[in-house]
């Protein structure tokens, strides 16, 4: 080798062997300048729950409240609700760790400033301090990948700052009851789903961009005016609601006077009495008959009806008066079914009931060579033969989805019209949620965004203006590995649409109970209070004392609005501190989805992503038995 080369050789050897050298330390310094600086905020804030952060101990698997990445080589995640932590921040200390893609510290009582360079971490993706004491200027400079921001019940001043339009992915954004003033600046957020402006000191008028909101979300902003609140010229005469703005109570002499208006003499009142009861009586004998008659034809139909006592099997020996003998083996199945059976053999089948739903009564059926199917007989079909059979098609295609229940086979004659299913051992949502079985968070994620992919999925369908019409607990089952599987899919176009009101009062949008009209964002509602009976273990209607009924919705409304969030979840969850936030973040989507007007309800596929962006790869790979056992005592 000539000697002129020796030095240029030497040289790239040198720098080859400095490659590694470099590089490791570097890795091994980011860790260690993520640990120093949570040492550092742990050093100067004061907490009531001990942490068990120490600097031999590996930060990554052993710190609470602390997410690394899957190499273990950053902190991308702090979730500390509700420890205790007081005072206020230091700067260069959280600020310090620009790998961070999480922050979470709500329900503690930090004060005083909220340090700059927390908001501003460029890898930030979702920041919560709601429920603290910041009193600092809302911060201009905030990270463009921010896509929940909530800083509700401080006391945050300044005004709404521009630089918000740059968050192009921001889809919460919470800052009710502070106190920011000022006009509320042009917002153009295409992904923006749930906003609250509401009990601040905003002024001026609500921009056109953000009309498409509820009332909800700009109340308690006396000087704010604009759809969806009153006309700005309005404004200066009625405020927002205070105790002087109800009315009057009536005088003593207004009542007099009113209650001598409205006397009856005694007569009147007598003949009234004896009217009202000859009608009850009449109406009395007319429900006795109609009964006598159900009694007497209660024998007839699919699996003869005579299954009574809560479920107990029999074997009816021959068939209900609505299957035509010429039509015994008239069951179609769709392509790809694998079973082998006859009408003949499903109507000789033990039959138990499983339910008596909106569309009809519900059997579980067991053949005699050990095949367990179900079959729904249908009641009050109100179209033809040929509606029907087209109807099955669409059925056919819908169901070819994990989280849609497939229809393997009907049946239809004049008198009976019978659907059969596959039989899902694991039951109903509803059973699940109600019974004895308890749900941890990672089931009840899985559950609910699988329920949605299927309701997008149907919403796809014809068009993309399919609805489902009947979406509640019981109509979602659940395969072995607990998968949410839709289930009475396109049966509402078969129905007379009276019929079913109100067995799933519940769950119906406001405008579905008036116009009686199903849309899709009206599943989008029903969707909306499954997840609130999901979140919270509740049924949909609560009774509410005074011989009241208060639908779920409502409820919750109604406790957040009092700043009893915790008191929302099931007492199940609880011991899940680690996805507390996720399951505030699910509970905004519900009430967006359960908003009283369906322009501000979100897509069934837009809730799908939303749903999915909550689960981030970091958080897939704790699981609620995890987080619980890193739950630590005061």
């Amino acid at each position: 080798m000539s000697m002129k080369f020796q030095p240029f050789i030497a040289l790239l050897t040198f720098l080859f062997l400095q490659l590694p050298l470099h590089k490791f330390p570097q890795v091994l310094a980011d860790l260690n300048s993520d640990r120093q600086a949570l040492l550092d905020f742990a050093a100067a804030v004061p907490h009531a729950r001990k942490l068990n952060w120490n600097a031999t101990a590996p930060v990554c698997t052993s710190w609470v409240g602390v997410t690394c990445d899957l190499n273990r080589t950053r902190v991308i995640a702090i979730r500390l609700p509700g420890i205790g932590l007081s005072g206020p921040i230091p700067v260069n200390t959280i600020g310090k760790l620009d790998a961070l893609g999480v922050l979470s510290l709500r329900s503690n009582n930090l004060s005083g400033n909220l340090p700059s360079d927390i908001p501003s971490i460029p890898s930030l993706r979702r920041l919560f301090l709601q429920y603290n004491n910041f009193s600092s200027v809302f911060p201009a400079s905030l990270s463009p990948r921010l896509n929940a921001l909530d800083f509700s019940y401080n006391s945050f001043t300044g005004i709404i700052p521009t630089t918000l339009q740059n968050l192009t992915r921001l889809a919460i954004l919470n800052l009710q009851n502070n106190s920011i003033s000022g006009v509320i600046p042009y917002l153009n957020l295409p992904s923006l789903k749930v906003l609250n402006f509401s009990y601040n000191n905003l002024t001026g008028s609500i921009p056109n961009s953000l009309k498409r909101f509820p009332s909800s979300s700009f109340i308690g902003n006396p000087f704010l005016c604009g759809s969806p609140l009153k006309l700005c010229s309005a404004v200066s005469s009625s405020p927002s609601p205070s105790p002087s703005s109800f009315p009057n109570p009536p005088t003593v002499s207004q009542s007099r006077h009113a209650s001598s208006k409205n006397k009856l003499g005694a007569g009147s009142i007598i003949a009234i009495v004896i009217g009202g009861l000859a009608f009850l009586f009449l109406l009395l004998v007319v429900v006795v008959i109609h009964c006598l008659k159900r009694k007497d034809s209660g024998g007839s139909g699919m699996l003869k009806k005579k299954i009574s006592g809560g479920g107990k099997s029999e074997k009816p020996n021959d068939f209900g008066s609505g299957v035509q003998e010429a039509e015994k083996n008239k069951l179609f199945f769709f392509e790809g079914c694998s079973y082998n059976f006859d009408l003949e053999d499903l109507l000789k089948a033990s039959a138990e009931v499983l339910g008596k739903g909106s569309y009809g009564t519900t059997y579980k059926a067991a053949l005699e060579e050990g095949t367990q199917v179900v079959v729904k007989r249908l009641k009050e079909v109100a179209v033809g033969k040929r509606e029907f059979e087209q109807q099955m098609e669409v059925l056919d295609r819908v169901g070819r989805h994990p989280n849609v229940m497939p229809l393997r086979a009907y049946y239809y004659s004049k008198d009976e019209k019978l659907l059969v299913y596959s039989y899902m051992p694991a039951g109903s949502l509803f059973s699940l949620l109600h019974g004895r079985t308890p749900l941890d968070w990672d089931s009840r994620m899985k559950i609910a965004l699988g329920t949605a992919r299927g309701i997008a999925h149907i919403h796809t369908e014809g068009g993309g203006k399919c609805t489902h019409g009947n979406i509640k607990s019981s109509n979602i089952l659940l395969s072995d590995e607990l998968e949410g599987c839709v289930s009475d899919v396109g049966l509402a176009p078969l129905m007379n649409a009276p019929v079913t009101m109100s067995r799933i009062m519940g769950y119906r949008a406001p405008e579905v109970i008036q116009t009686r009209k199903v849309t899709q964002k009206s599943d989008v509602y029903s969707f909306g209070v499954l997840l609130l009976e999901m979140l919270t273990a509740k049924a949909p209607l609560q009774p509410s004392g005074h011989d009241e009924v208060v639908d779920l919705p409502r409820w919750v409304r109604s406790v957040v609005r009092e700043e009893w969030t915790a008191e929302v979840f099931d007492v199940e969850l609880l011991r899940f501190q680690h996805f507390q936030e996720e399951m505030v973040q699910m509970l905004q989507i519900a009430l967006a989805c359960v908003a009283k007007t369906t322009e501000t309800r979100p897509k069934m596929d837009e809730i799908v992503r939303m749903i999915e962006d909550i689960r981030q790869p970091e958080s897939k790979n704790r699981t609620s038995s995890e987080a619980e056992s890193n739950i630590q005592t005061p």
